[in-house]
């Protein structure tokens, strides 16, 4: 991983926190695959490109008062970056604060992102990029 395509995702992360589409799109590949963990549980199907960063961050602020993932630490994977840190969340409607292990592997190509998974357990994202620790 070279310390750009480390800088990107962190960028990239930056922009979640912002809600900057654009800024986001920017960084990943036009048909990027976001597997955010909360659609994931529910729906199974992943957001698709600009259009999905754009539904998947409206979705957030609509439901969520505070949705934040902390990254801590990040390991290099050659072709893939994993993330491991905390989602600190609050829920809009009833403001109850809740903080969790948060987890995100992405995939790179051409030294921008091409495919995020997340999760809420530090084990399986170490296991979805191929790690036992």
């Amino acid at each position: 991983m070279s310390q750009e395509t480390l800088e990107s995702v962190k960028r990239l992360m930056a922009a979640v926190h912002r809600r900057e589409v654009d800024a986001f799109a920017e960084l990943s590949t036009p048909d990027l695959e976001w597997f955010p963990v909360f659609a994931a549980r529910v729906e199974g199907d992943p957001y698709i490109g600009r259009e999905g960063i754009a539904t998947f961050l409206r979705e957030v602020d609509e439901t969520w008062e505070e949705f934040r993932p902390l990254p801590e630490e990040y390991r290099d994977l050659g072709e893939r970056i994993l993330a491991l840190g905390r989602l600190i969340t609050r829920g809009r409607g009833s403001g109850v604060p809740v903080e969790s292990p948060w987890g995100a592997v992405y995939d790179l190509r051409e030294g921008k992102v091409s495919r995020i998974r997340t999760f809420l357990d530090h084990a399986e994202a170490l296991r979805a990029a191929g790690l036992e620790r």
